[in-house]
């Protein structure tokens, strides 16, 4: 009896020593994996009044790699930043609140639930390009809650709208190569700080004046839609403006008259006509770079002396009019053009007149 008692106490003693090993050698992996189970409550919205409810588990010891989705990375040298791109991921993990900077570009997410970036309102930058993103999966208020992101990038996505409810903040924003057809007359209110906007291979047909309050706007890509004119009232910073590719067949008067900034216009692939390009419009000195090529024009149009770029090629020209680069040729009247391209037209290089050496003279290549 003795015996039996004895060894009974020997295996309570040894259970013992096995539970304190257990617990010393295998806390960081215990701590894992309560995070994991945590990480996946919120992405689920649930348990987000219970994060702090538990004594047993100290907050402070876990360091941030521990705080970091299963998966994702959260690498220590980028204490900022969260990689969960190109991962196959259906769904956006919990963002952990010391994170600013979140890639989840290339996966299979195709929405973003309500809740899951506001344990993070020092976000500075979503990258969720390249996924499969519906507008319908997508709550109105999910980027709302963020009063510090600056960049937003939603291309190569499945979006058939707008989104809702952007901050304020926001200086970067990519919706390029979605389904947008239309964009919301109070899509921009307030974006006072918004520089770059790209738009680029949507279904927009017109933009009406949507782009007026923007007094920072500096790029404007609005290539591969269905405009039918340039966008009205631009801002008055503007200094790139991208428009190939659309349907627009002429150009307004006042085009470049308030914008003392605009120094890159492409107008390229679109249906423009001599007819639908007023006199001068494009003789402004602030202009650097005229791209025109692919449309339907017979005539060069007149250009400032400033200009260094100017891409004609691909139109319907019969004559090299020296008169639009030169209003006057002489030794001290000439041309600052760097670069003439009037390939794929109906002129000749024997047309050139041989005045253009002395107005054309800082060219470094013609093709025609």
């Amino acid at each position: 009896m003795f015996f039996i008692v004895t060894m009974r106490r020997w295996i309570v003693l040894l259970l013992l020593a096995n539970l304190v090993d257990l617990s010393t050698t295998q806390s960081t992996n215990s701590l894992t994996w309560l995070n994991y189970l945590r990480n996946r409550a919120y992405s689920h919205g649930y348990g987000r009044s219970h994060r702090n409810s538990h004594a047993s588990v100290n907050t402070e010891d876990v360091s941030s790699p521990l705080e970091c989705p299963l998966e994702c990375d959260c690498p220590s040298a980028y204490r900022y930043a969260m990689y969960c791109n190109s991962r196959n991921l259906q769904h956006v993990p919990f963002v952990p609140s010391h994170i600013k900077y979140v890639y989840l570009q290339n996966n299979q997410i195709t929405g973003i639930t309500n809740g899951v970036f506001d344990n993070a309102p020092n976000l500075s930058w979503i990258s969720l390009h390249s996924n499969k993103l519906s507008s319908d999966k997508i709550s109105d208020k999910i980027f709302a809650k963020l009063p510090n992101l600056q960049r937003l990038f939603l291309h190569n996505n499945n979006l058939s709208r707008f989104p809702k409810g952007l901050p304020r903040s926001l200086r970067d924003l990519h919706l390029n190569h979605n389904n947008i057809s239309a964009v919301p007359a109070d899509a921009f209110e307030g974006m006072s700080n918004l520089t770059t906007l790209h738009l680029q291979v949507n279904a927009i047909e017109d933009l009406g004046s949507t782009l007026e309050g923007l007094p920072s706007l500096t790029l404007l890509d609005l290539r591969g839609n269905r405009l039918r004119k340039i966008p009205e009232r631009l801002p008055g910073k503007l200094s790139q403006l991208y428009l190939e590719y659309n349907r627009i067949s002429s150009v307004p008067a006042d085009f470049l008259k308030d914008r003392p900034e605009l120094r890159f216009v492409r107008l390229s692939h679109n249906q423009i006509t001599n007819s639908g390009i007023p006199a001068n419009v494009f003789n402004v000195s602030t202009l650097m770079e005229l791209d025109l090529s692919f449309n339907k024009l017979e005539k060069i149009p007149t250009i400032s002396t400033s200009l260094e770029n100017l891409y004609l090629q691909a139109n319907k020209i019969k004559e090299f009019t020296l008169s639009s680069f030169c209003s006057v040729v002489d030794t001290n009247n000439y041309s600052n053009l760097r670069v003439l391209r009037m390939d794929a037209n109906q002129i000749r290089s024997q047309d050139i007149p041989s005045e253009a050496v002395l107005c054309l003279r800082l060219a470094t290549n013609i093709d025609v």
